[in-house]
């Protein structure tokens, strides 16, 4: 059963605390947490846009800080979600031994969405866009964690 969920993208200030957010608005007795690949922004709140374009659909984000993904979130969470290959690879390259916790794109859950990756609005300013998307694949993946309960 899928209780712990950790998001993670690149710096932990777009995609995945908007996947967070938007994950506990729908299921807010899960568990769930935000990552990044990077060290940029630990300790720093959601880039500004993201947040006013998350609080325009009724998201709030302003209680996240940013963090750097670990090996050891791999005992802490159920499953692990990335946002693009990229940041797939590098939880992988963290992946202790022996250690079997699911990772996933988070675009898996949206196969109708027809994107393989969520674009990182920081550098594309889509933000509401990359909510969309977003939004589709939490949708999807709030099934997928009713289904292993």
């Amino acid at each position: 059963m899928t209780q712990r969920i950790l998001f993670v993208c690149l710096g932990n200030i777009c995609r995945s605390p908007a996947a967070e957010g938007v994950f506990r608005a729908r299921a807010p007795h899960l568990s769930t947490d935000s990552a990044g690949t990077s060290d940029w922004h630990i300790g720093n709140p959601p880039y500004e846009p993201m947040q006013k374009a998350a609080r325009a659909r009724d998201i709030e984000l302003s209680d996240l800080r940013a963090r750097q993904f670990v090996a050891e979130d791999f005992h802490r969470f159920d499953l692990i979600i990335g946002m693009d290959a990229n940041n797939i690879a590098n939880i992988e390259n963290l992946r202790p031994d022996g250690n079997d916790t699911p990772v996933r794109l988070l675009t898996d859950f949206a196969p109708d969405a027809g994107a393989d990756h969520v674009p990182d609005p920081y550098y594309t300013r889509d933000f509401g866009g990359a909510l969309d998307l977003i939004e589709a694949a939490v949708a999807g993946l709030e099934g997928h964690v009713r289904a292993q309960s």
